[in-house]
């Protein structure tokens, strides 16, 4: 389970966000190595230990199953079902990939008929995933809140002028809703299927919960699309204003004015809103790959291959661990793919709910941004300086179209 979660750990980092990690178990005398155990007294058996090292997604040496393959079934008296006969050699071969076995499919998922690496999986998936994931999204609202309190609303300095300027057309404020919306819907169907069993289902009901489920299943499978058209959409029409250029510095240097009372110069978009357009479209995109693998299970494998890249980098060296898999069943690509899936899912519904509370309560005039498209003069000079005097420029004269505030 440690290998599996570290190679989780350091996808994370390349990607940017960081997934918190439990210390290695204790037990294991070099970390990420099993134990030695004596099995003398088992004639080279499996022990109670293997057996709950096993249960609690510990390491285990099991090269003494492993290697112990072949031979002929062994009788059984008693064993009805299996007609008398007991075949443990045939169960190992095929647990450890190594029976002959023939299948009328031509999907390699077809071929696995043992498949027990899921526990750790579902161990992370109910465990670490839940509780960091959740609090995540709970710290950051509670964050944001007190900030709230403790900066008040950004407001316009000297108050609305009532002449306007447009700032976004109707195409990019489209895209823009498009992609926000769809993001909602899948962020809660997404916070419903992890954690509708546990918060609902005591409450409702399995049977509540599990039309709930499927109704949030069909909802995420198909507004997925919807996100990815807005994410390509809104990558094109603003990837060159989100270039970095050296107004960044002097944002970051006065806090965007978001710390203070200092209103640093900007074009279009300043360095704050830069961070969150790469956000969206690096984690975006990365959300977007491994839910098509999801869409197409066992069509689209990432991780063995990356995997494969991490170790020939020397990574694993990095965190004093062993090689990570490259071996992966398609089931075992399609666990790595739904947790991905989901811890980059928690960290963007964090970064937008920060985005969100800019563009609403924590500041003034910024809603008509992507509202109407037209925000007043005296908004965007505060805020966006070279961008308006940019638009003045090309108009030669004041905003046209301008109209009194209602």
């Amino acid at each position: 389970m440690l290998r599996h979660l570290m190679a989780l750990l350091l996808l994370a980092v390349t990607a940017g966000p960081a997934l918190a990690q439990s210390e290695p178990p204790a037990e294991a005398p070099i970390e990420g190595q099993a134990p030695v155990i004596d099995r003398s007294a088992t004639g080279g058996a499996q022990t109670l230990e293997d057996i709950l090292r096993r249960q609690q997604g510990l390491p285990v040496d099991d090269t003494f199953r492993r290697e112990d393959i072949g031979g002929d079934a062994v009788s059984a008296p008693g064993l009805g079902p299996l007609g008398g006969a007991s075949d443990p050699e045939l169960w190992r071969a095929l647990r450890y990939n190594e029976a002959d076995v023939t299948v009328s499919t031509y999907n390699k998922n077809g071929r696995v008929l043992v498949q027990d690496g899921g526990m750790w999986w579902l161990q992370f998936r109910e465990g670490p995933l839940r509780v960091y994931g959740g609090w995540l999204l709970v710290g950051t609202i509670a964050f944001l809140a007190v900030f709230l309190l403790l900066r008040g609303r950004i407001r316009i300095d000297g108050g609305k002028t009532g002449r306007t300027v447009t700032r976004f057309q109707f195409i990019e404020r489209f895209a823009h809703w498009m992609m926000a919306g769809s993001f909602v819907l899948l962020g809660l169907t997404g916070l419903l299927t992890l954690f509708g069993r546990k918060v609902l289902a005591p409450y409702f009901g399995l049977d509540f919960n599990a039309q709930l489920l499927i109704a949030s299943k069909y909802v995420h499978n198909n507004v997925s699309w919807a996100f990815m058209l807005g994410l390509i959409m809104v990558f094109v029409m603003w990837v060159w204003h989100n270039l970095p250029d050296r107004t960044d510095l002097t944002w970051f240097a006065q806090a965007g004015g978001i710390i203070g009372n200092k209103h640093p110069p900007a074009k279009k978009f300043n360095a704050g809103q830069k961070l969150i357009f790469w956000s969206v479209i690096v984690l975006g995109a990365s959300i977007s790959v491994s839910g098509l693998s999801l869409l197409f299970p066992f069509e689209l494998p990432l991780f063995a291959k990356t995997f494969g890249i991490l170790n020939g980098w020397g990574v694993y060296d990095w965190v004093g661990l062993q090689p990570f898999p490259v071996e992966l069943s398609p089931q075992e690509e399609m666990q790595f793919a739904q947790l991905w899936h989901a811890i980059v899912g928690f960290v963007m519904m964090a970064i937008i709910l920060a985005h969100i509370y800019i563009g609403s309560v924590g500041m003034e005039g910024a809603f008509e941004a992507m509202g109407s498209g037209e925000v007043d003069e005296n908004w965007a000079h505060q805020h966006h300086s070279i961008w308006l005097d940019e638009v003045k420029a090309m108009e030669g004269s004041a905003p046209k179209g301008s109209a009194p505030a209602e």
